[in-house]
């Protein structure tokens, strides 16, 4: 699934993707790779929700959410 609203979320909490990187446990080229539009797991995009402090459907497009 893509994330298209990460780059945003992440901005807006101030975070860097190396501080998400590390709050999710996952690397910081992961990160980098969904926020240049590939696809990202469903397990890591609840760490990276969780990191954040938002509901995975949050990081989402809205037809991914109800698809």
């Amino acid at each position: 699934m893509k994330l298209p609203h990460l780059r945003a979320t992440r901005e807006r909490r101030l975070v860097s993707q190396s501080d998400l990187a590390i709050a999710a446990r996952i690397s910081v080229a992961t990160i980098s790779r969904i926020e240049q539009g590939n696809d990202a797991a469903m397990g890591t995009i609840r760490k990276i929700a969780d990191a954040l402090d938002v509901q995975p459907a949050d990081l989402m497009e809205k037809s991914e959410v109800s698809a």
